[in-house]
C-alpha cells in the first residue's frame, strides 16, 4: 500500500529530514494503536500456526504486545517539502491503518539491517502460503485501480481467523474505504461483493 507520513506541527521542520531522500527504505516505529490494551499475555496464537498452537508473544510481529510498538521496513518514494500540511514522506509498502501514531523514522541501512542468512523461525515453514484469488472485473472494477493489486495481496494473505476453515461461511473485511465480502473453499478465495463505503 502507498502511504503518506503527514507530520504533527511540532515536527514539521524541514532540516530534521535533511538527507533523508538519499535513502530508499525507512524503518517505522509506530503504535498498534487500534490493538492497545490494559493487560497483555505472554503467549499469542499466531494465524500462520492455525491459531490454536501458543507461541511467546516476543517471538510474534502480534499486534498485542505489552508495549504495543509496532516496527515497519517502506519504501521511500518521495518528498514534498511544502505543502499545506509541512512536509510528507510518500511511502510504499506501509502495513498500517490510516492514522496510526508513529514514533519514529530512521533510514534502513542495507549493510546492517540484511541478514540474508538469519532463520525465520516458524515463518520459514508458512511464508509461502497464499491463497489464489477469484474475483470478476465488475467487482474489482468497484476498486480504485491504484488500490486493485494491493487488495489481492492482501485477499491472498487469507485474512480470516485461521481456525476457522468453513467453505460456506461469507466473511467481511474493511480495505481502504471499501467493505469486501469473501468466503474461502480448497486454497481459493471468491470475492462476493466489494462496496464502497
Amino acid at each position: 500500500m502507498k502511504a503518506e507520513i503527514v507530520f504533527e506541527p511540532e515536527y514539521r521542520n524541514q532540516d530534521a529530514l535533511r538527507g533523508l531522500e538519499e535513502f530508499s527504505h525507512l524503518w517505522l516505529l509506530w503504535e498498534f494503536s487500534e490493538a492497545v490494551r490494559k493487560d497483555w499475555s505472554p503467549t499469542v496464537r499466531p494465524p500462520r500456526l492455525g491459531g490454536n498452537k501458543r507461541v511467546g508473544v516476543f517471538a510474534t510481529r502480534s499486534p498485542f504486545r505489552p508495549n504495543a510498538v509496532g516496527l515497519s521496513c517502506v519504501k521511500l518514494e518521495r518528498i514534498e517539502l511544502h505543502t499545506e500540511r509541512g512536509p510528507v514522506l510518500h511511502v510504499s509498502g506501509a502495513d498500517l491503518m490510516n492514522g496510526t501514531p508513529i514514533y519514529d523514522i530512521k533510514p534502513y541501512l542495507p549493510f546492517v539491517d540484511s541478514h540474508p542468512e538469519a532463520s525465520g523461525g516458524f515463518t520459514d515453514q508458512t511464508k509461502e502460503y497464499g491463497l489464489q484469488i477469484n474475483v470478476s472485473d465488475d467487482l474489482l472494477d468497484v476498486v480504485s485501480e491504484d488500490k486493485r493489486e494491493a487488495l489481492k495481496a492482501v485477499l491472498a494473505h487469507d485474512p480470516r481467523p485461521s481456525y476457522q476453515n468453513d467453505p460456506q461461511r461469507i466473511y467481511g473485511m474493511e480495505f481502504a474505504g471499501y467493505e469486501v465480502k469473501f468466503r474461502v473453499e480448497e486454497g481459493t478465495l471468491y470475492v462476493i461483493n466489494i462496496e464502497a463505503k
